[in-house]
């Protein structure tokens, strides 16, 4: 049998919590969560603000802007969309400098993207600081040429920032374009690349590492006649004995079907 006071007591109790709702701590807390939800919603209001504004500060205006589904580059206002990127990795191994100086003759630009393993030894620095001083833009294509997924973040950085140093040290200029190798980009890599300032790009096509196209013939033929091809295309090609034989030919051909060799310094790039 319950005892009437001790029934008594336990309403009144009861009653007495329900009359003075939540307690105090529950309260502290669900207007804490109501000013932590509103100090984030304006935060990200004010992230998308100075995002937008850093933004606009820190483009470099150019004639050009890559497209990343294809990446490719559309132009911007009246620029001529029939145009061509040439680009070389692996540089400055063997047959840069020749290439180098085939466009040059040919008064056409190009993106040279490089390795740092090929930069230890005081010959491939000399052909790499010529290569700069004829006028051609220099690229990071890391420094040990590994698949930066297979990285940790360490890593990726210092593949990517010792690269930097060392091309500055030789030609007084960072790059401003990234190429992971494999186009195996990682978040962290592409937060390192626009830290450092450089345009992530990967390509639209190439073909001169396969087999069948390591011969100047095929290669010209499947470079100029690629179902890729198409306007702003970003053309990848090698440091290797068939391109440095083909590329004279493939300029040539680009110009006869009227398209224009796009100069990397149209390109609109982080700054």
């Amino acid at each position: 049998m319950i005892n009437k006071g001790v029934a008594l007591f336990t309403l009144v109790s009861f009653l007495l919590m329900a009359c003075n709702g939540p307690s105090s701590s529950q309260t502290e807390n669900d207007n804490q969560k109501s000013v932590e939800t509103t100090t984030t919603v304006q935060d990200e209001s004010q992230q998308e603000k100075d995002l937008k504004n850093e933004t606009s500060k820190t483009i470099v205006d150019g004639e050009y802007r890559v497209d990343k589904e294809y990446w490719s580059f559309k132009p911007i206002g009246d620029a001529n969309p029939k145009v061509v990127l040439l680009t070389f990795d692996d540089a400055p191994d063997k047959y840069s400098l020749k290439i180098a100086q085939t466009l040059k003759r040919l008064e056409v630009p190009a993106i040279f993207f490089v390795n740092g393993h090929f930069l230890e030894n005081d010959e491939n620095k000399g052909m790499l600081k010529e290569i700069h001083e004829m006028g051609f833009s220099i690229g990071n294509h890391t420094y040990s040429h590994v698949n930066l997924k297979q990285l940790t973040e360490k890593e990726q950085e210092r593949e990517i920032v010792k690269l930097n140093n060392l091309v500055e040290g030789i030609t007084g200029v960072r790059p401003k374009y990234f190429r992971a190798p494999f186009g195996s980009n990682t978040e962290h890599s592409k937060k390192v690349a626009e830290k450092e300032k450089m345009l992530v790009m990967n390509w639209t096509y190439g073909y001169d590492w396969e087999k069948e196209y390591q011969d100047k013939n095929a290669l010209r033929e499947i470079m100029l006649n690629s179902p890729y091809l198409g306007n702003g295309a970003n053309l990848l090609m090698h440091d290797r004995k068939w391109t440095s034989e083909a590329i004279e030919d493939i300029v040539k051909g680009f110009q006869k079907n009227g398209y224009e060799i796009l100069d990397p310094e149209l390109i609109e790039t982080p700054a």
